[in-house]
């Protein structure tokens, strides 16, 4: 649904975008991840239609961006770090106003409005002025407006910048209800919101696509040497003992009654072999010794 393929965007001498492509898939959470300056909100504006491309094709639904804008906007639907609202208008005026520049037929558009604020949970302060509310309704009113003519695709800036941790929470509840009915694309350097909301992230530094996929593809990329940690009822010397003879086990470090594995492979059957090997001590827990944000660190630093 989303197709991004060698694109870049300069000022100048400056490379802003170099060469970055990604695809995201109908029905996928997508996470667009990078440090400030990485080139996340250029990629997204020039996937909106807002920025131009130096060079590069986007195509949304199927649709070239550029050679053919009007559909590629009308599969899309944008909300925006900081959305543009019309603080004197009411939530309802303002979403229905929203419907009309996005061509919505006068007979079904009073119910494609009343659609967007019940997905938003904004019924209850549709009549309330825009400029009155929160910055957590707010955010809803942006995602109102993205969300009003029914776009196959999903993209969302920053969604939950500058939310306090309640209205985080709502607006993350608001995505996880989309999933699978929109694809989404997120750009955020929140790496938790990444971790709970996202299928697959794609990293950015410096401009260029510098990882991407699921978080054992990331570590099948980045890491020369996966690791696991597990927690054990049994001893922890003995288990250990019994997964250093271990033919894909590279070295066990001791930490408390956990330890952490270090995997010759990062195969699944490795991961499998370990947690077999380890049931016999009583295992309590297993997961990846590298989260989401070790793996972040590693791709913009390499």
């Amino acid at each position: 649904m989303i197709e991004v393929e060698q694109l870049t965007r300069r000022y100048g001498a400056l490379v802003a975008v170099d060469s970055v492509s990604f695809s995201v898939q109908r029905g996928e959470v997508m996470g667009l991840l990078g440090p400030n300056g990485a080139g996340k909100t250029t990629t997204l504006r020039i996937l909106c239609g807002c920025l131009g491309p130096t060079s590069g094709t986007v195509r949304i639904a199927g649709h070239d961006i550029t050679a053919a804008p009007r559909l590629a906007r009308a599969a899309l639907g944008y909300l925006p770090e900081q959305p543009p609202l019309y603080e004197e208008m009411t939530v309802r005026d303002f979403v229905d106003h929203a419907a009309r520049l996005r061509l919505v037929g006068r007979g079904v558009r009073a119910s494609a409005v009343d659609q967007a604020l019940e997905l938003t949970d904004l019924q209850d302060v549709q009549r309330r002025l825009v400029g009155h509310l929160s910055k957590g309704y707010r955010q809803r009113v942006g995602l109102a407006q993205a969300l009003v003519h029914s776009p196959a695709v999903l993209v969302l800036d920053e969604p939950t910048s500058g939310l306090d941790p309640t209205q985080m929470a709502g607006m993350r509840r608001l995505i996880h209800q989309l999933r699978g009915q929109r694809t989404i694309l997120i750009s955020t350097h929140l790496l938790g919101e990444a971790t709970s909301l996202c299928d697959r992230v794609t990293i950015l530094a410096g401009g260029r696509a510098v990882a991407s996929g699921t978080e054992d593809e990331l570590r099948a990329q980045l890491l020369a040497e996966p690791s696991v940690r597990i927690e054990i009822e049994g001893d922890p010397a003995e288990c250990a003992a019994a997964l250093e003879a271990m033919e894909c086990v590279g070295a066990v470090q001791r930490d408390g009654r956990c330890l952490v594995v270090t995997l010759n492979t990062g195969t699944p059957s490795a991961r499998s072999a370990v947690n077999g090997a380890a049931a016999a001590f009583g295992l309590l827990s297993s997961r990846p010794a590298d989260g989401l944000e070790e793996l972040f660190l590693r791709a913009v630093a390499s």
